[in-house]
């Protein structure tokens, strides 16, 4: 679905991250947790031909208002920081798979960063637990809403100044041996390192889950096949095949995300 949204709000979070909210009611009503919208920031300029991809971070059905919470990283997110309430950006989605906990476990959010954003919207059901990993304090975002939401929040930086010091993967197992009889579903977004590192942990461990694994992408509807990743595949005879993370993704099962063991 293809899209005119209206700005509503473009707010400073912290540092360098912004969350930006737009009136598309038609995306408001679809989006589900782990789904992203496919943004071109300013169709008029002829050098910014590519959208870019941003998970929803959350949506209100009623006011038809969708969220997405970004980091200044290049000239088009820079851009879009400094678009103001009125502005108009062409937006595609919701597009992509999403997050499926099963009803009888509780969901547990995996995230690097503001991979925070992509589970945010797991908090409307189930209460459960986020496992936030970043390099400092500075990177620590979305934390506040887990918690009112009724999340169990935990985290981990790199340099100790913030939760405990250490990889968002050690907090795994601190988790299971405290609640023993709990039935878990992981879902996971961050860096590639992170969740290759979860993936192989989560399978050690025995638990269950789904990790949002993308890649740069171009057209965001599955045709250039340009954020492709690799999966696995017992049929083929390396193991593995290329999936479209805009396509067939970025949820991937735990089962079919290829580590390379």
């Amino acid at each position: 679905m293809d899209t005119p949204g209206t700005m509503i709000g473009n707010v400073n979070l912290k540092g360098d991250y912004y969350a930006a909210a737009f009136c598309a009611p038609e995306i408001a009503a679809k989006a589900r947790a782990g789904q992203f919208v496919h943004v071109r920031i300013d169709d008029t300029r002829n050098d910014w031909i590519l959208r870019r991809p941003f998970s929803i971070c959350d949506t209100d059905p009623e006011k038809g208002t969708v969220t997405i919470v970004y980091k200044v990283v290049g000239k088009g997110t820079a851009a879009l920081s400094g678009l103001r309430p009125g502005s108009i950006c062409d937006i595609m989605g919701p597009l992509g798979s999403c997050f499926t906990p099963p009803p009888d476990a509780t969901p547990v959010a995996v995230c690097g960063g503001y991979g925070a954003a992509a589970t945010f919207m797991l908090t409307r059901g189930k209460k459960g637990v986020l496992l936030l990993g970043a390099r400092s304090e500075a990177d620590v975002i979305l934390t506040d809403k887990y918690e009112k939401a009724g999340f169990d929040v935990r985290i981990a930086t790199n340099d100790g100044s913030a939760g405990t010091r250490g990889f968002v993967t050690e907090l795994v197992p601190r988790l299971l041996s405290e609640r023993p009889e709990e039935k878990f579903f992981f879902c996971a977004c961050g860096p590639h390192p992170m969740l290759m590192a979860l993936a192989r942990l989560l399978r050690e461990l025995g638990q269950s889950g789904q990790l949002s694994i993308d890649h740069r992408m171009c057209c965001g509807v599955g045709s250039c096949f340009a954020c492709v990743v690799k999966v696995n595949d017992p049929g083929s005879a390396d193991g593995w095949r290329y999936a479209r993370s805009c396509a067939e993704g970025p949820v991937f099962n735990l089962e079919d995300v290829y580590t390379g063991d």
